[in-house]
């Protein structure tokens, strides 16, 4: 049976075929080293880049794989990586006339070595059976640890508030001090009331804000957020408390697990210990 035949019962044009055999490949350990990158791109459910699954290699599986060559075989069979969505949503609450906006001190200065002395904050929004929960983040912009979080039904100022108090709690347990250490937000309502500015004044912290309609300003806090939805089935939770209990188990992988490029190749709590000792 010649190839053209083949290609009439298979229905695929004859340079189809010939496109597909030049670039298959017959190498054993190609597709040995597939086999181990589409366990760990199954595993992170299909959101996982060529860079994260080379760390996840050497990480979960002690394989020294270089990126390049992962990058390869992902894109020779196809394993495509879910490219991140720009948020459509964008909550807009009035403030009222006795709000004030700070200035912006962070000023994008996003390259910083000193872990626990500059920290970024924002809100985003998570729509789960039929309904919203508002979850609120403190990101440490030198090692990315998320250092305290706060989850809630409503866009009351106790989700603010809250969040902050478990900055103290996390702060008083890891014996660190937040005399002079800068917060950076956008001009959202909870971060222009009166109320929160005393308080990030009474633990003489310093305030400091995004220029308005400048997201990329607060660009560290985005990017945690774009990665939770990316790599969470939140959506699939039926209770607060179930939603609460995954966003847990994922900030402490965030943490303790996931390795970045950025960081060394380290998770945000190797590196965090990693900087305080070569202090």
């Amino acid at each position: 049976m010649n190839i053209q035949m083949l290609c009439e019962i298979a229905r695929v044009s004859k340079s189809g075929y010939y496109r597909w055999l030049k670039q298959a490949d017959s190498s054993p350990q190609d597709y040995g080293d597939y086999l181990l990158i589409k366990e760990l791109f199954d595993k992170g459910k299909g959101k996982l880049g060529h860079r994260a699954i080379q760390m996840g290699l050497k990480s979960d599986k002690d394989v020294i794989m270089n990126h390049k060559k992962v990058n390869r075989i992902m894109n020779k069979y196809r394993l495509i990586c879910q490219v991140r969505r720009r948020n459509p949503y964008k909550s807009i609450m009035k403030k009222g006339s006795d709000h004030r906006t700070c200035e912006n001190i962070l000023n994008r200065n996003f390259q910083q070595s000193q872990p626990l002395v500059v920290l970024c904050t924002d809100i985003t929004y998570l729509p789960f059976h039929g309904r919203f929960a508002y979850l609120s983040v403190i990101k440490d912009i030198a090692t990315k640890e998320i250092v305290a979080w706060n989850l809630s039904w409503g866009l009351g100022m106790s989700l603010v508030f809250d969040t902050i108090n478990n900055l103290k709690d996390n702060a008083i347990s890891n014996l660190w001090n937040l005399d002079n250490v800068l917060i950076h937000s956008d001009q959202g309502f909870h971060y222009t009331n009166p109320e929160y500015i005393s308080l990030i004044k009474e633990l003489s912290m310093i305030q400091s804000m995004s220029r308005k309609g400048n997201c990329i300003d607060n660009a560290p806090i985005e990017s945690f957020f774009g990665h939770f939805k990316d790599e969470v089935d939140y959506k699939g939770c039926q209770t607060i408390a179930e939603l609460r209990s995954l966003i847990a188990e994922y900030i402490d992988y965030y943490n303790n697990r996931r390795y970045q490029w950025e960081l060394k190749k380290m998770t945000p709590v190797q590196y965090r210990n990693h900087l305080l000792v070569n202090a």
